[in-house]
């Protein structure tokens, strides 16, 4: 029996809340020096702060030089699944953050080989596996983690995260210790650990509108880079990839059979998910990711999915008949929430999550589709990834036909006419921008699509002494790697695989991560299970992106199972109306901010241009609503973390 519920007007559900709800957190400390001693006080601070990611239970171990902490949200082995967590003769302790799929399989295989468990938990997985396959064990396992492990035979601390990044994992190391956890609020509480403003991760924000990996906003502070491990000893440190995928056509396959193979491996991946003993839903946009991940669970499932959707008042934003549309479809228990701008209360809240800059703005409807989801389960599967494996994005079709008209251009032509031309005529702004990519390489036009804040901008937004801070730093190195392992691929490979080791990587699963711990809540994503991904890899680029069809092998394998104007639908953002809101609501809240001597006055921006940039935007000759937020992210964040301000 279908059930819609709109909580869009619930009494004091938009309401500010006094107290954040303090899933699984990790953390720990590991000294090189044996006589060092770890500060149980210090790593129970660490352990409390991350208390929302796990509010089901606590631990700690603390041998000396060591000290692991754990907080649980309980998914799985409700009864007996408490960390650090052991081995038979206690030398190997292990916390982890996270859900291991594959964990029933690999129990049953360590058993057969003689292995003893004591609980039904993933986490002891782990720690046999450890035992059997050493620091290759990751490779073994299949879900999202991030894991430290201590093996006091070896006196070896390691540290490994999952192929995509969906569980995060930052640390800190001088010359007497390393310091890690879920969160970087958890480091920060050692108050040896200095808030240093890493001025090149603030350059990559106004890029970005995030810190990319391996960066974080503090000097001296990294995150560990997906699918790595550190291994950590008294003598030094390494860290290695231990993980890629390569876009690469399987030869000798039909459109059929990929679809065939896609449909089987889309089906299986959601049903290792649906695995948990307790309340399981989903979020449910109307776009054809989310719906396919609804469809599938609603052919696995005896009972109507639990489903999740939020909306705005802006019908231009607005889903939710879309949303509705499959619910009532695929008869799921369906609930609404409408956000609007006096939900930007809980911005402080966002700025508190996130520890660092983030102005990826839909965090906001992210984490009311997380709370509201929170009120009737506690895990919910999502529809991320969608958009960079199958080509979901308006982009790339953009990126092709620039780089075929690209290869067409004679180069004497783009250097001696194209480009002294554009450097002559800056004011044709439309035709600029176009002309200019035509006339740059792919690497290069990637770059500049991919910054909110291009160089000429930054180069009047900056002041002087900020410019020097930065030593002629280029954020393309962020996308250079992704761009030189890629050479020899076609375009859109090119584009999606960096896409996914970036974008996806530190942006969107940060947000989900991030909002959805903020109230408890895990979010599983079906469509970044690495088999699936593999498999995906080998699809060629015509029958992902098919005559300016995005995701045409997806929506083959969902006809049938999603209604035909889902799947016949153009790709829509999850995103909010921005100008609207800070041209109106919320335009005395960015002055206030903003455009006051304090903010004015930091040394970072230059005053004169930020103003002039505001009366641009209000004057309506400039859409700089994304850019603004930024700032104003960036302030808000500035105040609460390096000034210690409440916010």
């Amino acid at each position: 029996m279908q059930k819609f519920v709109d909580k869009g007007n619930k009494e004091g559900y938009n309401k500010r809340e006094e107290e954040t709800q303090r899933v699984c957190g990790i953390c720990g400390i590991y000294y090189f020096d044996t006589q060092q001693k770890v500060d149980s006080e210090l790593l129970k601070r660490m352990s409390d702060v991350l208390k929302h990611r796990g509010p089901d239970d606590e631990g700690m171990y603390i041998n000396n030089n060591i000290g692991l902490g754990h907080r649980r949200l309980s998914i799985i082995d409700l009864a007996q699944g408490h960390q650090p967590l052991s081995n038979e003769d206690k030398t190997i302790r292990v916390v982890f953050n996270g859900e291991i799929y594959n964990y029933p399989e690999l129990r049953d295989e360590l058993i057969n080989k003689g292995h003893l468990f004591t609980t039904n938990s993933d986490t002891e997985v782990i720690v046999h596996l450890y035992e059997e396959k050493g620091d290759e064990f990751v490779c073994y396992l299949r879900g999202m983690f991030s894991i430290g492990l201590w093996d006091a035979k070896a006196k070896k601390l390691i540290l490994c995260r999952d192929r995509l990044g969906k569980k995060p994992l930052h640390y800190f190391i001088d010359k007497d210790r390393i310091i890690f956890g879920s969160e970087i609020k958890s480091i920060l509480q050692d108050q040896s650990v200095k808030k240093v403003l890493n001025y090149e991760a603030v350059d990559d924000f106004l890029s970005f509108l995030c810190v990319p990996a391996p960066k974080t906003i503090f000097k001296g502070i990294s995150k560990l880079l997906p699918a790595h491990i550190l291994i950590c000893t008294s003598t030094g440190i390494s860290i290695r990839e231990y993980w890629d995928f390569k876009f690469e056509t399987t030869p000798g396959l039909k459109e059929d059979e990929y679809k065939e193979n896609l449909t089987h491996l889309l089906k299986e991946s959601v049903q290792c998910r649906l695995m948990s003993e307790v309340p399981l839903g989903a979020f449910l946009s109307g776009g054809i990711d989310s719906s396919c991940v609804v469809g599938m669970m609603s052919q696995l499932s005896e009972k109507p999915v639990i489903t999740s959707s939020i909306g705005f008042d802006e019908a231009v934003f607005d889903e939710l008949k879309f949303a509705r549309l499959v619910a009532s479809h695929l008869k799921t228990n369906h609930h609404e929430y409408t956000v609007r701008p006096d939900a930007l209360e809980v911005l402080s809240k966002l700025v508190y999550h996130f520890d660092e800059p983030f102005a990826d703005s839909s965090a906001i409807p992210t984490y009311y589709v997380s709370k509201m989801a929170k009120e009737d389960v506690t895990v919910a599967l999502s529809g991320d990834g969608g958009d960079e494996f199958f080509a979901g994005y308006n982009s790339y079709q953009y990126d092709i036909s620039q780089d075929r008209i690209r290869r067409l251009i004679p180069e004497f032509i783009k250097r001696y006419i194209l480009r002294p031309f554009l450097n002559h005529y800056p004011e044709f702004l439309r035709a600029k921008r176009y002309l200019t990519s035509i006339s740059s390489s792919f690497e290069s036009t990637l770059m500049m699509n991919k910054s909110f804040y291009d160089a000429q901008m930054k180069q009047q937004l900056y002041t002087d002494e900020f410019k020097s801070q930065l030593s002629g730093y280029d954020p393309f190195v962020v996308l250079e790697p992704y761009l030189n392992r890629s050479k020899g691929w076609d375009t859109l490979s090119r584009a999606q695989y960096v896409d996914a080791k970036t974008y996806l990587s530190d942006d969107i699963l940060v947000k989900v991560d991030r909002m959805s711990m903020a109230v408890s809540l895990e979010v599983r994503a079906p469509l970044l299970d690495h088999k699936l991904i593999e498999f995906v890899a080998t699809i060629p680029p015509d029958l992902r992106l098919k005559k300016g069809v995005s995701k045409y092998i997806l929506k083959k394998s969902m006809e049938g199972l999603v209604p035909l104007e889902i799947l016949e639908r153009g790709k829509k953002g999850f995103s909010v109306p921005l100008n609207l809101w800070l041209k109106k609501d919320l335009k005395n809240m960015v002055e206030e901010t903003l455009l006051v001597p304090k903010a004015l006055q930091r040394g970072y921006f230059k005053p004169e241009y930020i103003q002039w940039m505001w009366r641009e935007y209000q004057k309506g000759t400039k859409n700089l609503a994304t850019q603004f937020w930024c700032l104003l992210i960036f302030e808000l964040w500035h105040r609460a973390y390096i000034e210690g301000e409440q916010i």
